[in-house]
């Protein structure tokens, strides 16, 4: 598929992504549509301008119209949709979408699926503590990173179509794992985080830390504020890997501990100058 100012899209759930995608598709002068399961989503998206159509239940007329669909769903939520609706999506559609996991749907959902609808998954690294369409922004894409993840069943041409949607959007890296890869790579840079920034704030108890901390805890602890459903839902689905990483942190974290119960100055400051030498490559 040719993504062209002539694709139709259809976002199949408008919460933070979906309705940013939307946002940002229909900035651009693209025909989108939406379904999703709130009637009060659909009321702002169209006062909002957001979508040029949308609608709380599933549209067959939809579905057949569509020539990119982009599911911004809750992973089961998302595996059930595709086997209940999935065979109303015409052929020669191509479809993606915005999950944080990979290895535990995407073959499911492309065996799922009616012949000639291809589905090339994709992870946009960006996001909000705030959730909804009316909390969307475009904004959250610029300068980003987009993971395509495809497997052996896709097309040269669906992957490059894909890798076209996160230009489109202003994403401003593109990269390319296959599912294994990365939910091990998501395993550390994002589910990881969210456990540490968890933990931070439930390890120490006071209820007054607000008024003390500086710009460290409050950068830290940014993604605290969390959608307990949707993340208790993802760190499961990637047990194993999450796990693994979890164990790496820990043994850094225990080293760090040695260094301090032993007084070896020099032993910390090799850790921070190795520390500090890898956060340098983000800023460049």
């Amino acid at each position: 598929m040719i993504i062209n100012k002539h694709t139709k899209f259809l976002i199949v759930g408008l919460g933070l992504l979906g309705g940013s995608y939307a946002r940002a598709l229909t900035e651009k002068g693209y025909y989108v549509e939406a379904i999703t399961d709130k009637q009060s989503s659909v009321d702002f998206a169209l006062e909002h301008n957001i979508v040029n159509r949308a609608v709380s239940f599933v549209d067959f007329e939809m579905l057949q119209n569509a020539d990119v669909i982009i599911f911004a769903l809750y992973p089961h939520v998302f595996v059930e949709w595709i086997k209940t609706y999935g065979k109303h999506i015409k052929k020669g559609t191509l479809i993606t979408d915005v999950t944080g996991v990979k290895k535990c749907i995407v073959y499911d959902i492309q065996n799922s699926l009616p012949e000639g609808v291809e589905f090339v998954s994709a992870h946009p690294m960006a996001g909000r503590e705030v959730y909804g369409v009316e909390n969307s922004n475009e904004k959250i894409f610029f300068g980003a990173n987009y993971v395509v993840v495809p497997t052996e069943k896709n097309t040269e041409e669906n992957i490059d179509a894909c890798k076209r949607i996160g230009e489109i959007l202003g994403f401003g890296r593109i990269a390319e794992l296959s599912p294994e890869e990365h939910d091990d790579m998501i395993g550390f840079v994002s589910q990881l985080t969210h456990c540490i920034a968890v933990s931070l704030m439930t390890c120490y108890e006071n209820e007054r830390l607000e008024k003390y901390t500086g710009d460290s805890f409050r950068d830290l602890t940014r993604i605290a504020n969390i959608n307990e459903v949707m993340w208790s839902e993802l760190f499961l689905l990637n047990k194993e890997s999450l796990l693994n990483q979890m164990e790496l942190f820990r043994h850094e974290f225990d080293k760090l501990e040695a260094y301090l119960k032993n007084d070896d100055r020099e032993g910390m400051m090799e850790m921070m100058r190795l520390s500090t030498e890898r956060r340098k490559r983000f800023d460049r």
